[in-house]
């Protein structure tokens, strides 16, 4: 079982803005993260990037991106999230669990992009919808299941 670490976990009150990096957050059963923009009924709740990448577009950009820079909703170290796949399934921590809806979305001119001048969440984020709640904090394990 490929097991990471949650690295950590943002959120903004309404989509098309960057999200701010918070110290916990309660997930809820088919939504979302509570007081997320991207929260609803829908197969995008929760997006998650490999903080690799981040690292990695870094270097190769000579950018500092941080943690939600990207619109990512949860940054995940050790797990090469891509490999997952559609319809794979993510724990974070004791309760929460994930499921893969899609990898990747449709690349339109985003904040992101008119702020970084480059973008991740349309390559390889993980869009997921939450089949099971709970409470998650940065440092919490994450196991591909």
């Amino acid at each position: 079982m490929e097991r990471g670490v949650l690295y950590s976990i943002c959120i903004s009150p309404e989509r098309g803005q960057l999200k701010k990096q918070v110290s916990e957050a309660k997930v809820i059963t088919n939504y979302g993260i509570e007081n997320d923009g991207h929260a609803g009924d829908w197969d995008r709740q929760v997006t998650c990037l490999n903080y690799a990448s981040v690292q990695k577009i870094n270097q190769e950009k000579g950018l500092n991106a941080g943690p939600g820079d990207f619109a990512e909703n949860l940054l995940i170290q050790g797990i090469d999230l891509v490999k997952v796949g559609v319809g794979g399934q993510l724990r974070i921590g004791n309760d929460v669990i994930l499921k893969v809806s899609q990898i990747g979305k449709e690349d339109h001119p985003s904040v992101v992009t008119r702020t970084l001048g480059v973008t991740l969440l349309p390559y390889e984020g993980l869009f997921c919808r939450v089949v099971q709640g709970g409470t998650i904090r940065p440092g919490d394990i994450v196991e591909v299941i």
